[in-house]
């Protein structure tokens, strides 16, 4: 089934949540009547609103109970909408006591969503000062949490796994020296002060280090891997899997993932060609990284770091699923 009209195209400029690769997206899961497809995050119901208007049942998902209040109301009209306020990880529990055995698409934007952001009481962001939040499903340990009662050592090695940040040990340590921290503005201010930051650079240092409490807080990269895990054993032969990830962490597992499925093996050397492994291919029509055009960056620039990659799944048995430990 083919979908020429942009999607995008007509969602109104004033819109106030314009979801990512839409049409990209849509493109990929090929949604028709009588299909069942997962939706993963739900958010603002972006990818769910176009999958229902091409017919299919929608099982969507989101640990954040604003989301699904939410579309409760929107979506009311809809007999074909099956909503779950469960984690990635529970995905496949979640399916199989709604007795559904098998699925033909899932779909997942990674990260936090543009509503959580915009939100200066969830503590995602700090251009405006809020509580130190970050909780996706707004219960247990907080980031106020994580800052105020981790270790020196544990908090430098988040920073670093999580966001790269060459500097995680002096950042920890002024965290540490600065506690109790309770607002988004407080946690920001010590992260510049630890690294010399002076107003009107081109990238304030504190995103890194939000960006990794937050992927921490919401166990994110360990979700992501269960729910990669649980696709490959729901997907019916031929079903499709989308993944829109927002930065290299999520997008390199993601890689890593279809990679690995894909039955190649990488090549034992530059100069050697890559051979086929003993493994039979989980996945097939592996799309290279999709990224958004001129046109859509122009709308919404938040999809600039937005990264697509998709598969269909072949009729081999799923693998055993690998479990992911925190740092």
């Amino acid at each position: 089934m083919s979908h020429p009209t942009s999607l995008l195209a007509a969602i109104p400029h004033d819109a106030p949540h314009i979801p990512v690769l839409l049409d990209e997206v849509i493109g990929a899961l090929d949604p028709a009547p009588g299909k069942v497809i997962v939706d993963a995050t739900l958010g603002a119901g972006g990818y769910t609103r176009a999958l229902l208007a091409a017919g299919a049942t929608v099982h969507a998902f989101d640990r954040d109970p604003d989301a699904i209040a939410a579309a409760r109301e929107w979506g009311a009209g809809y007999d074909r909408l099956i909503l779950h306020p469960r984690r990635f990880s529970e995905v496949g529990d979640a399916l199989a006591e709604a007795g559904v055995g098998a699925i033909d698409g899932l779909v997942a934007d990674i990260g936090v969503s543009s509503m959580q952001l915009d939100q200066q009481g969830r503590g995602f962001a700090f251009s405006s000062d809020g509580p130190l939040d970050m909780r996706m499903s707004q219960e247990g340990p907080s980031a106020a949490d994580f800052c105020n009662e981790a270790g020196e050592e544990e908090i430098a090695n988040v920073l670093y796994n999580y966001a790269e940040e060459r500097q995680s040990r002096r950042i920890a340590r002024a965290i540490v020296a600065a506690r109790p921290l309770e607002t988004t503005g407080q946690l920001a201010n010590v992260v510049r002060r630890a690294l010399g930051y002076k107003p009107g650079a081109p990238k304030d240092p504190a995103t890194r280090s939000f960006q990794a409490i937050r992927i921490h807080v919401n166990d994110e990269l360990g979700e992501l891997e269960a729910l990669l895990a649980t696709a490959e054993s729901l997907l019916n032969p031929g079903g499709r899997l989308a993944i829109v990830s927002f930065h290299s962490l999520e997008d390199r597992i993601v890689k890593q993932f279809f990679k690995d499925a894909s039955g190649v093996a990488s090549a034992t050397s530059r100069y050697m060609p890559v051979a086929a492994s003993a493994a039979p291919a989980v996945y097939s029509h592996i799309s290279k990284a999709i990224r958004a055009g001129e046109v859509e960056l122009n709308r919404n620039p938040r999809a600039r770091s937005a990264t697509l990659r998709f598969a269909t799944r072949t009729d081999v048995p799923a693998r055993p699923a690998v479990s992911r430990r925190r740092p």
